[in-house]
């Protein structure tokens, strides 16, 4: 079995290089959306890369892990896996949500969207600027403004009838976990604690999967 892994917004395969798991990782990389494609048929045409004749895991970053869900409902994956994500736009911030609303973001330049790295270090909450910062240099804006506008109105309210594990940072700034009881909290956990907080997912995860033997 494998799991297929989608990393943040903007970012790449260098999100995933410190996981060290029991399956073999097939990172998915991200397509060019159409325009005024949702979020929904984007995961469909992004799902395409996934074998489907055997078993498999789903597993995503931030926004990708959005895409998981988005996915996870389509396909029905032997897991889905979430990390420093949502299920759910209730689990965003109202603030998100408001924004999505009033449409103020479709008008805001690409450029709008490669944030200051003072405020990207604060809100992603690292020392590890070295990684954080040359994602941030080869992200897509265009892809990047697509993206936060489908997070800023995303409308989905079920939680995933399979098989879930959710990894949440205690100290996220971007996607808190609001004390959800469905929620692994990593301690001193943020948002980029897919990198400084490997070890510690390794071990949720790892555990997770032999749990339900899927080894």
């Amino acid at each position: 079995m494998k799991i297929y892994a989608i990393s943040g917004l903007g970012a790449d395969r260098r999100a995933f290089h410190k996981l060290k798991l029991d399956m073999p990782i097939i990172h998915i990389e991200w397509i060019e959306p159409l325009k005024n494609e949702s979020i929904t048929k984007f995961a469909k045409r992004l799902s395409a890369k996934i074998d489907t004749k055997e078993d498999f895991i789903i597993m995503g970053v931030s926004f990708g892990g959005m895409i998981a869900t988005e996915i996870s409902a389509q396909l029905q994956p032997k897991l889905t896996i979430l990390i420093s994500s949502a299920e759910t736009k209730h689990e965003l911030r109202p603030f998100f949500r408001f924004i999505g609303k009033t449409g103020l973001l479709k008008i805001l330049p690409a450029s709008f969207f490669n944030p200051p790295k003072r405020i990207a270090k604060y809100l992603f909450g690292t020392s590890n600027t070295e990684l954080l910062y040359q994602i941030l240099d080869d992200t897509n804006l265009s892809f990047a403004k697509w993206a936060v506008n489908q997070l800023v109105k995303w409308d989905r309210t079920e939680k995933l009838e399979g098989e879930a594990l959710k990894i949440s940072g205690e100290k996220d700034k971007l996607i808190p976990s609001k004390g959800f009881s469905n929620s692994i909290l990593i301690k001193d956990g943020e948002h980029f604690m897919i990198v400084d907080k490997a070890e510690e997912i390794n071990e949720v995860i790892n555990r997770k999967i032999n749990s339900l033997q899927l080894v």
